[in-house]
């Protein structure tokens, strides 16, 4: 088979979902890019395992702003040269609550991929119930992604958070409250989070309802849902799938690792009632305490509680009130 023939056969095998209601189709797997700028990958093999990743038929790009000092957008951006920008749908968070560093943040990010938009640019990790209120003030951060969407640095807007789902709900009525809609959520979504302060059950039928693109996130926790030793990787993956993801996120820190994940997603199939109940058998007594989910139950997954000048500062109203 030459080499045109087989990328071709790739592509047909990889799974395509519709993207909530944008019209656009992602990848069911999307590459993660936390992992791309990890001490123990170097850069010629994270701009491998995305350009492979590319090839091979994932198309939606995971990044941040605040992953690894900059080194994971900047080795993404290297890798989507030569043509590979225009196959992807590439995503991006920023920290920023206030308009000015949201702005300055999403203009670093533009520099780091080189490229003159985003496809998806998302409010990063909103885990407290004042962060809904502070992006959507008149100085906050979504009217500084709203100026840029008109100006044609980014397409979609979207938000993540891993803390508890009642803070999702939140944000969404927020917005709501300010005529806005959302075109997607990320948030953990894997065979812990059905038993557990759960997501899954609590916020992802708020989003297909409203037409918002599901995105799943730490379908492993980063392996931590694997220490349980009541789940294999690939199970973990199929269950994430299986939910009404427009894509499951999953970070990739070698060859072997990317591998898994394609097969993953290329050998789907819907999961019966009974398989999604036998594995979260296997899983509820582990899953109880949020023991496997410390993004849930700890800061330790805070990078904003860690670096709090990343979010910028409060709006000049509020700070008046205190004063006066």
């Amino acid at each position: 088979m030459s080499k045109s023939h087989a990328a071709k056969s790739a592509l047909a095998d990889m799974p395509y979902r519709d993207l909530g209601r944008t019209q656009e189709k992602v990848s069911a797997i999307g590459l993660g890019g936390w992992h791309l700028g990890l001490k123990h990958v170097d850069e010629p093999l994270s701009i491998r395992i995305v350009r492979s990743a590319v090839d091979r038929g994932i198309t939606f790009m995971d990044n941040s702003w605040d992953y690894n000092d900059g080194a994971s957008e900047r080795r993404m951006g290297k890798a989507l040269r030569d043509g590979y920008r225009d196959k992807v749908f590439l995503m991006t968070k920023i920290d920023g609550r206030s308009r000015r560093e949201a702005t300055k943040q999403l203009d670093e990010s533009l520099r780091r991929l080189q490229t003159d938009h985003i496809d998806l640019v998302q409010h990063h990790e909103v885990l407290r119930f004042e962060d809904p209120d502070r992006i959507f003030d008149e100085e906050g951060a979504n009217p500084a992604l709203l100026d840029a969407q008109k100006a044609g640095k980014l397409r979609f807007i979207g938000f993540t958070g891993h803390k508890d789902p009642h803070v999702h709900l939140y944000m969404l009525e927020v917005a709501r409250d300010r005529g806005f809609t959302f075109d997607t959520a990320q948030m953990p979504l894997n065979v812990m989070d059905a038993h557990y302060r759960s997501f899954e059950k609590l916020v992802v039928p708020e989003l297909v309802k409203q037409g918002v693109g599901v995105l799943g996130m730490k379908s492993m926790a980063n392996g931590i849902i694997l220490r349980s030793k009541t789940v294999t990787p690939t199970e973990c993956l199929r269950y994430a799938l299986n939910l009404p993801t427009s894509v499951v996120i999953t970070g990739c820190d070698s060859m072997a690792i990317l591998d898994q994940a394609i097969e993953a997603a290329r050998t789907f199939r819907p999961m019966s009632a009974d398989e999604v109940a036998a594995l979260l058998a296997k899983t509820k007594q582990a899953a109880a305490r949020g023991e496997f989910e410390p993004f849930k139950t700890s800061s330790i997954f805070d990078s904003t509680a860690t670096h709090p000048e990343w979010l910028g500062e409060e709006p000049k109203r509020k700070k008046e009130l205190m004063s006066g």
